[in-house]
């Protein structure tokens, strides 16, 4: 046997027993023989480099060091989950799904593991990039990390697609969290608070080696790619397995919201014997052309849902009702807490939201209160211990005055927040509207953070964003921790942040309601900041799903003599505020006036396509077939109830090529 054969029959036999070890959890071999062959294997590796491979079972010892994590846009955005907390929230949702889609409808249940969330690209069967689920739509690339965690499959097995990705949770399980905390304990080092963040935390770190000391697991459950050769969700959690990764056992098919619920109720009880930790149940309908008809929101997919199981409650005192000013002026009043330990974190601040709030729960300094975590997520107080009261305590009188530039707070009739209106002169908003600017999913200006944003304010460097197209190098590299690289870095994001698309330095400005999605739909439709600019209430709410509320305040941004100044200087400056001519070519008035209901499966264009489509061309479209309806487009597999629902409303039904026809 040749020495590139018997590193090749090594390599597979070391695969093998990992996957039987890590991921079948079933041994074949004992831990003294697995570490004489990859002893053998890294001898041969040595003295033959020619037959080097990156994804052979040595590397999982790490050894690479990463300075900076790469930034790596996802192919297919990693959404949010909505969540629920009761049968009712189920039925309700369950209401919503069957208005919308054809047919009987099944469910797909599944742990919520609390982790890192995790999305790893394979290709030809190898593990090629493994990214952080970051905002959703970009994340670091993390994969010599990821590469060191032995239920990671670095090479595929059976019959899996060319191209996918698989997405999931990197856990650590109790035991060996608990083992870690002991070593550090021992060697008088503090100990980690939960496994969540320490999981998190540890791919992050710079060197692989460290991360391959630590027992992190990878629990995977959802495949994304073109083309899957699957039909169902279920199907695909039992794909996975075949293929070779670690899929929780756990999940189950259910017919029914009643079935999910006996889920639910099980797992609320005896998710204490699992070895990680997990928050609750994700129900995602099964058939996954059902998802596609489905579709998003803009957080989140219809199609799922997060079931939360009862959140942990603590009692601690309440010293002291601070207030917060966001970058909109609103004031957000925080309870500061007698430090206490909930769900695995040291809780020390809690949201009171507003007066209302306040009022009606009556809240005091002094108080002792019931504190949960929302979801396990943020801590929020939820009630008041009055039996331990001091009878000396008086009502809470909610301040009047911006605790950062003493203005006199205003509150508009049927808003629930109080609000400071300084808005060019109070630090909080200065800096705020700066970092709101800069951040992922506005500008996106790299070498430029939040600290370093209030950095420059504080100095006076910069007042509003527009000042940020001003600097020089020279000016920054005196302040604290700005070396030349890094000033020069910044100033070249600045400048790369001229070529961001328009309707992402709308949502940059900080109109206040106006979010990434209306952002996206105001820049389509007026096409320039001056249409916008120039447009009226009733041309605003002309505007699909622009209401009132939003209209309003586009209106009162654009009356501020501020804020128009400042676009004039960012128009000067070469700041995209318009749609670029390749994405105006791309649109047309063809559909304009015509709303549009997608249902089925498509051969020359996928369903995503088709909608953009249709909205690129000035169609509308909708979820749900009304007398609003103008076509339905039907593919393969349409259902036959919303067939009869638009042949009885008289509404067209096209084919595939009779709507590209229109085109």
């Amino acid at each position: 046997m040749t020495s590139e054969e018997k590193i090749k029959q090594l390599r597979a036999q070391l695969r093998e027993h990992n996957y039987n070890y890590y991921v079948l959890d079933n041994p074949t071999v004992s831990d003294y023989e697995f570490d004489v062959l990859l002893k053998e294997l890294q001898d041969l590796e040595t003295a033959h480099p020619e037959f080097d491979d990156p994804n052979s079972p040595t590397r999982r010892v790490g050894g690479e060091v990463t300075k900076n994590f790469e930034t790596v846009a996802h192919e297919f955005r990693m959404y949010s989950l909505d969540n629920s907390y009761s049968k009712e929230d189920l039925e309700d949702w369950e209401k919503r799904i069957k208005k919308m889609v054809d047919g009987e409808v099944h469910y797909t249940c599944e742990l919520k593991y609390d982790g890192a969330s995790m999305s790893l690209t394979y290709e030809n069967g190898t593990l090629v990039r493994a990214v952080t689920r970051g905002d959703g739509f970009q994340g670091d690339n993390v994969t010599p990390n990821v590469k060191t965690i032995k239920s990671v499959p670095l090479k595929l097995q059976g019959d899996f697609p060319q191209k996918f990705e698989i997405r999931g949770e990197i856990v650590l399980p109790f035991e060996g969290f608990t083992q870690m905390n002991a070593e550090r304990v021992a060697n008088g080092e503090e100990p980690y608070r939960n496994p969540r963040n320490t999981a998190s935390g540890s791919l992050k770190l710079q060197d692989s080696a460290e991360v391959a000391k630590r027992p992190l697991e990878c629990l995977l459950y959802s495949l994304k790619g073109s083309k899957l050769p699957i039909q169902t969700q279920y199907e695909s959690l039992e794909k996975a397995r075949e293929w070779g990764f670690k899929v929780p056992e756990v999940a189950k098919l259910a017919q029914n919201i009643d079935e999910v619920l006996e889920f639910v109720n099980y797992w609320d009880v005896h998710r204490h014997e699992l070895p990680y930790e997990t928050d609750g149940v994700v129900i995602k309908v099964n058939n996954l052309q059902q998802q596609e008809e489905l579709g998003y929101t803009a957080k989140a997919p219809r199609w799922a849902m997060a079931y939360k199981f009862k959140a942990e409650q603590v009692a601690t005192t309440l010293e002291q009702i601070t207030y917060q000013v966001g970058r909109t002026g609103a004031i957000t009043p925080v309870a500061n807490l007698t430090p206490v330990e909930l769900a695995g974190t040291i809780v020390k601040r809690a949201s009171l939201h507003n007066a209302d709030q306040i009022e009606k729960l009556d809240i005091r300094e002094g108080d002792t209160v019931f504190v949960e975590k929302g979801g396990e997520i943020i801590p929020k107080i939820i009630g008041v211990d009055f039996t331990r009261r001091d009878p000396n305590s008086q009502p809470t009188q909610y301040r009047t005055q911006c605790p950062e530039c003493s203005t006199p707070l205003v509150r508009k009739e049927g808003e629930a927040q109080h609000y400071c209106p300084n808005t060019e002169g109070c630090p909080p908003q200065i800096i705020g509207r700066i970092q709101h600017y800069i951040s992922r999913k506005a500008m996106d200006i790299e070498g430029l953070g939040g600290e370093t944003v209030a950095l420059l304010v504080t100095n006076g460097l910069i007042n509003n964003y527009a000042d940020l197209y001003l600097l020089k190098a020279e000016q920054l590299i005196p302040l604290e921790r700005m070396a030349q690289k890094s000033a020069e870095n910044l100033v070249a994001g600045v400048e790369a942040s001229k070529h961001i698309p328009f309707e992402r330095v709308l949502f940059a400005l900080g109109i206040r309601y106006v979010g990434e999605t209306v952002a996206k739909k105001l820049a389509k439709h007026f096409k320039s900041i001056d249409a916008l600019m120039a447009a009226s209430f009733e041309a605003l709410i002309a505007v699909d799903e622009i209401g009132d509320r939003i209209a309003e305040s586009v209106i009162e941004f654009f009356t501020s003599e501020e804020n128009i100044a400042t676009i004039q200087r960012l128009k000067e400056y070469g700041v995209q505020l318009q749609l670029s001519e390749e994405t105006l070519a791309n649109q047309t008035d063809t559909l304009a006036g015509n709303t549009f209901v997608v249902s089925g499966v498509f051969h020359k264009v996928s369903r995503t396509e088709l909608k953009k489509l249709i909205e690129d061309n000035g169609g509308k479209v909708s979820s749900s077939i009304s007398g609003k309806t103008n076509y339905v487009v039907a593919g393969d597999n349409m259902g036959p109830s919303k067939r009869t629902k638009a042949e009885g409303l008289g509404i067209a039904i096209i084919s595939e090529d009779d709507f590209l026809g229109m085109l």
